[in-house]
């Protein structure tokens, strides 16, 4: 098969999913979600494969939605609608992401993410999608979208960090370090960046070992225990909040901002901490 946004190779009983846009620090585009299910089903479909890793090549695990022309063009899409705006069709296309992204937490076999850089925005999605989350100590990780434009369709923050942490990231918009994300649990591990690969093959052949059913039953038990605490609910939910936040006054505003200042500009804006005008007071703010 071939990919034009990842690669993946297998050695002994692990196989490696590589996002592979690294001029753009491995930014999704709309083949980038399919192709890391059908590259997740690949591996399942293998019998020699026992566990998945997920990285990034170059500086960076994943920067998030490459959202540069989506932002500065002044073109409908099922994500930036002109107003009135149809929420089924932005529900349609993101809930096609997410599902394409939580194929990684539904794999029957464990997936581990290696996180160099960044992972945030869109990226801290995919990410936190994976089982098991190893970070290099000085890498970050975060939801920037959550001050406008955004919300985190996979929803994953919460089941993570649990609600006061969770609120803490996203209520800010903050980045944490790979540091402070294994002091909160939310992943497994954070190590000097020169011992990343190490860290992450060490865990992975430690469970490489173990037989493929074993480690199908343990995934599916732990798995329904957040199924029955509602996940497929809050993303639904997290998916229609996604596309409102597009379409919000606020939202609008980062809309136009970015058609007449550039999507770079507008995103320093929106991360300065300064308060985010809404639409009505864009011809004020400019």
């Amino acid at each position: 098969m071939e990919y034009q946004t990842l690669t993946y190779s297998t050695e002994g009983r692990i196989a490696r999913i590589t996002l592979n846009r690294p001029e753009r620090l491995n930014a999704i585009v709309p083949a980038m979600p399919r192709e890391i299910r059908l590259a997740v089903e690949r591996a399942n479909a293998d019998d020699e494969v026992h566990v998945i890793i997920l990285q990034g090549a170059g500086r960076a695990f994943c920067s998030g939605y490459d959202l540069k022309d989506f932002a500065e063009a002044d073109v409908d899409t099922p994500c930036t609608q002109s107003m009135p705006w149809d929420p089924m069709v932005d529900y349609r296309a993101m809930k096609g992401f997410t599902d394409d992204f939580f194929s990684l937490w539904r794999s029957h076999k464990p997936t581990i993410c290696k996180v160099q850089g960044f992972a945030v925005a869109g990226g801290s999605d995919i990410a936190l999608c994976c089982d098991l989350v190893v970070m290099a100590e000085d890498a970050k990780i975060g939801y920037m979208p959550a001050r406008v434009w955004g919300c985190p369709t996979t929803a994953m923050w919460v089941y993570r960090l649990g609600a006061e942490k969770a609120k803490r990231m996203l209520l800010t918009g903050d980045t944490i370090d790979g540091r402070t994300a294994k002091e909160w649990g939310l992943v497994i591990d954070a190590v000097p960046e020169a011992e990343l690969e190490d860290a992450v093959l060490k865990l992975a052949n430690r469970m490489a070992g173990v037989p493929k059913n074993q480690l199908m039953m343990q995934k599916l038990m732990i798995n329904q225990a957040y199924d029955n605490m509602g996940l497929a609910n809050t993303q639904m939910i997290a998916t229609l909040f996604d596309g409102i936040t597009r379409h919000s006054p606020e939202g609008q505003w980062f809309k136009h901002y970015s058609e007449e200042k550039g999507y770079k500009e507008a995103v320093r804006m929106r991360d300065s901490g300064d308060p985010i005008p809404g639409s009505k007071s864009y011809k004020d703010y400019k």
